[in-house]
């Protein structure tokens, strides 16, 4: 645990990519295969599961501590990570562990099954034998909010230097469902295993947003494919030995949660690998995201759930072939292979389609198809280079997306609460309100979009207009307009205002505008495209 601890306090103190690179690789060189093991599964996500619940560690660290709640509570608030106030507000430790970070893993995962009592004693014993780093480190594997500066790529990077492997290599390896329980450090990273791989997804090929003036630095416009960017869930759907296995973007095997796949079998040919959308496609249309959130999360899928939120498939991308990785292959070249694939299929019938690609002679005339973007129910234009590979994560150059502008909506500051991390002496975190009737009724919240010098402006005049307080929450004077944006947004029963927005926040302050003439619900509703 200590050379883990030491690692992760390198990592969080630096943004150097660099020093990141080589710290990893001088740990991956001299930890044991275990702990290597377990290192790649806490940066890649795959953390055990919560044993105990947040208001017991709250609970038994507040008594270990001497402190009244209430004042663990207000640290909570200011620190704004549970695994570093714990850390903070535990006394001295008085002995030290040798147990390594595997093994504290181990008794974690153990620590689940056991009674509360025994949980207690567990975790107050091993708080005052860690110091305190190894204490936040320690508290964040058993939160489960283990967060730091590390994309798995930059770790890959690492570990493709203390192993020699190839980086895409590797990438490949950690896709997939494995976990440290599972299998070895060995068998995961340095053995070949043909068994392995037929149910492995490829890493994921990820597009820029384009950039300001990016029509002057394209080129040649006939060098690029279009299409439109749908709004699902980015997935690939996997034909192997007459089995389907479907992966989403995240990582996660999703295969149980869309039956509707089992059809490739026999109409797809084993070997095949697509990149695609999945798309709620009910009545022959598609539909919003928020019909597809229906069936993400849920444990069991119903035939209720099928005959209300039926998807699709929608491909744009042939990644293997007759059992060959051809992601070396030109973006032209595998789309042949996929136009042919689909059209050879009785494709509607299995619910597979085609993302039809498009060229245009003019900027101009791409611009007019982005603008039926919504119309069509897309967010807007991928655009594709035609000689391009299919790469490995984000790289600039080849592949851009060309999204629409996001709805806007001018509404009122209601709510406020305190921020995280940087942020976490200051109330970043507002709840904004629509009129409806003459009251305002809540429609979003956001946390970004404004300067840090506006947020300071925000947090100031919040502390001397507050109303009521709610815990963290703060009710304060109607009076500031902020102008919202999202990317989407769609009817909904879960909420007040009966509206659901996607990704909303901060565009400007709207400092110009009386509260008014802000907009009302009824403006809201009217943008709903469908």
């Amino acid at each position: 645990m200590k050379a883990f601890a030491a690692l992760i306090k390198t990592l969080d103190s630096t943004n150097k990519t660099t020093l990141k690179v080589n710290a990893l690789t001088e740990y991956f060189l001299a930890a044991s295969e275990q702990d290597k093991l377990w290192t790649i599964a806490i940066l890649s996500h795959r953390r055990p599961k919560r044993p105990v619940n947040t208001t017991l560690l709250r609970e038994w660290a507040t008594e270990i501590s001497g402190i009244p709640s209430w004042l663990f509570e207000e640290s909570y608030h200011i620190v704004g990570d549970l695994a570093e106030t714990i850390a903070l507000i535990l006394p001295a430790s008085k002995a030290e562990s040798d147990k390594s970070l595997s093994a504290y893993i181990e008794e974690i995962i153990q620590l689940k099954t056991l009674p509360d009592a025994e949980k207690k004693i567990y975790l107050q014993e091993n708080w005052l034998k860690l110091n305190y780093f190894e204490r936040f480190v320690f508290n964040k594997i058993i939160t489960g909010g283990f967060r730091i500066g590390v994309s798995q790529k930059l770790m890959t990077r690492a570990l493709s230097k203390a192993t020699q492997i190839d980086e895409d290599i590797l990438a490949y390896k950690l896709m997939g469902n494995w976990s440290p329980q599972s299998t070895s450090f060995r068998e995961l990273i340095l053995e070949e295993n043909e068994a392995d791989y037929l149910s492995k997804p490829y890493p994921f090929y990820l597009a820029y947003a384009v950039e300001e003036n990016f029509k002057e630095t394209m080129g040649d416009i006939s060098n690029w494919s279009f299409e439109h960017k749908w709004d699902g869930i980015r997935a690939q759907v996997i034909i192997r030995n007459d089995e389907v296995f479907v992966w989403s973007r995240g990582e996660e095997l999703v295969t149980d949660k869309y039956p509707e796949f089992q059809n490739f079998i026999g109409a797809i040919p084993n070997g095949t690998v697509l990149d695609g959308e999945i798309l709620p496609f009910k009545n022959k249309k598609i539909g919003n995201f928020n019909a597809l959130q229906t069936r993400i999360g849920r444990k069991n899928i119903t035939k209720a759930l099928l005959d209300k939120t039926p998807v699709i498939l929608t491909a744009y991308d042939l990644l293997e072939w007759q059992g060959k990785d051809i992601r070396n292959k030109s973006f032209s070249e595998r789309r042949k292979l996929l136009d042919a694939l689909i059209s050879n299929c009785d494709c509607d019938a299995i619910g597979l389609y085609l993302s039809n690609t498009m060229n245009f002679n003019s900027w101009e005339d791409a611009g007019k198809e982005r603008a039926l973007s919504r119309e069509k129910r897309s967010e807007g234009l991928m655009i594709k280079r035609k000689d391009s590979p299919y790469l490995v994560g984000r790289k600039k150059g080849d592949w851009w997306k060309w999204k629409i502008d996001p709805f806007t909506i001018d509404a009122v500051l209601t709510y406020a609460m305190r921020g995280h991390g940087r942020r976490a002496n200051l109330f970043t975190d507002y709840t904004f309100g629509l009129w409806d009737n003459g009251e305002l009724v809540t429609f979003a919240k956001a946390y970004s979009g404004l300067t840090d010098a506006e947020f300071r402006q925000v947090d100031a005049w919040i502390k001397k207009n507050t109303i009521e307080r709610f815990g963290p929450v703060r009710s304060v004077t109607p009076h500031h307009v902020f102008e919202i944006a999202f990317e989407g947004i769609a009817e909904s029963k879960r909420h007040k205002s009966g509206v659901a927005t996607r990704f909303p926040r901060i565009l400007r302050w709207r400092k110009d505008k009386p509260i008014e003439e802000a907009n009302t619900l009824s403006d809201l509703k009217a943008l709903i495209p469908y």
